[in-house]
C-alpha cells in the first residue's frame, strides 16, 4: 500500500505488514511498542498513522492526552526525517538511549525520562528456571497452585481462542471497580490479539485447568536477542497462576533469545512492584524528546 508523504498520512493497515515487519528487522528496536503487532493491535487506542519522510517510514500517535508524537522514524535518512519533524514542532516518544546516542547529538532538544513507560527486560532462562532464593516466593506460590489444581501447559491455538475470550472477560469483570477508556483500549486489543494471532505472527501458551482456560499469555520476537509478552491474563482468584504462566511462557517459547521484554508497568504501583520482583536486568528507558525553539 502506498504511504502518502508527509504532512499527509493515513491509517495503520493490516497490508501494512511486510513492509513494517522488514522495516523493525532492520532496526532490531528495544522498545516493546516497535513491533508491526504491538502497533497495530493499539491501532485505536493511539490512532498510528503512517507516512513518508525523506525516504523514512514514520509512524505517528496520538497520546490518550491527546498529544500527537511520532515513533523512531524506521529506513530511509532518519536524520533528515528527524529535522522535518521537529522543525513541525513534534515530539519524539519512545527514543531510546542508542537512538539518542546515534542520531540526536546535533539537534537542540529536551530529553525527558518517561518512567511510567521504561520496558522491563529479564533474562528469559532466568523466568523459565526461577534460580536461587531471590525466587523463593515466586517458586512457593508456582508449588501453591500446582499441588491444589489438575492442569496441562499447551501453546496457544484457534481451539483456545473461545477459552481466552471468556477468561479475558472474567478478567475484566474483576476489574468492575476500575474505568476508563485505556482499560477497555486493552480489552479490545487482548481480545483482536487472540483472534488474529496467526496472521500477527503472536505466539502463546494457555494453562488449562478442567479442561478450561486459566491463564494465557501471547508474545513475538522482537529482536535477534529478545522475545516480547504483550499479553497475560489469569484467573484473578487463582493465587500462583499468574507465577505460572510467566514461567511456562519463558520455559516453553522462544529459546532462542536471550532476553524477555515484559513491557512497561504504565505507573501502576502494584504492576511495578510485581514487575521489579522478577530482578529485571535492565529498564530499557524510553525518553519524550522535543525541540527547543
Amino acid at each position: 500500500m502506498e504511504i502518502p508523504p508527509y504532512p499527509a498520512s493515513r491509517p495503520l493497515a493490516l497490508a501494512d505488514k511486510p513492509l513494517l515487519d522488514h522495516l523493525c528487522s532492520n532496526f532490531q528496536p528495544r522498545i516493546s511498542e516497535m513491533s508491526f503487532a504491538g502497533l497495530y493491535l493499539f491501532r485505536k487506542a493511539h490512532e498510528y498513522k503512517l507516512a513518508s519522510v525523506d525516504g523514512s517510514i514514520v509512524v505517528i500517535g496520538t497520546g490518550y492526552d491527546g498529544s500527537v508524537y511520532f515513533l523512531p522514524p524506521l529506513g530511509g535518512d532518519t536524520a533528515a526525517a528527524l529535522t522535518v519533524l521537529f522543525a513541525d514542532g513534534l515530539p519524539l516518544y519512545g527514543a531510546d538511549e542508542l537512538f539518542i546516542e546515534r542520531y540526536l547529538a546535533v539537534y537542540s532538544v529536551q530529553v525527558a525520562e518517561m518512567r511510567d513507560s521504561f520496558d522491563y527486560l529479564y533474562l528469559r532462562e532466568e523466568l523459565a528456571l526461577l534460580p536461587g532464593s531471590r525466587f523463593h516466593k515466586k517458586k512457593n506460590r508456582i508449588n501453591y497452585f500446582t499441588s491444589r489444581h489438575d492442569y496441562r501447559v499447551e501453546h496457544f491455538s484457534h481451539e483456545h481462542v473461545p477459552g481466552c475470550l471468556a477468561l479475558l472477560e472474567r478478567w475484566h469483570h474483576s476489574l468492575r471497580d476500575e474505568s476508563g477508556r485505556s482499560l477497555l483500549l486493552e480489552v479490545e486489543a487482548t481480545s483482536e490479539a487472540l483472534h488474529s494471532a496467526g496472521i500477527l505472527g503472536l505466539t502463546g501458551i494457555a494453562i488449562l485447568v478442567n479442561d478450561e482456560v486459566a491463564a494465557f499469555a501471547l508474545g513475538e520476537q522482537l529482536n535477534r536477542e529478545t522475545a516480547v509478552c504483550h499479553f497475560e491474563k489469569a484467573d484473578p482468584f487463582s493465587e500462583g497462576l499468574y507465577q505460572l504462566i510467566n514461567r511456562e511462557f519463558a520455559k516453553n517459547l522462544f529459546q532462542e533469545c536471550t532476553y524477555l521484554n515484559r513491557e512497561q508497568d504504565l505507573g501502576e504501583t502494584g504492576l511495578r512492584s510485581a514487575k521489579l520482583s522478577y530482578h529485571p536486568v535492565e529498564l530499557v528507558k524510553k525518553y519524550l524528546v522535543t525541540a527547543i525553539t
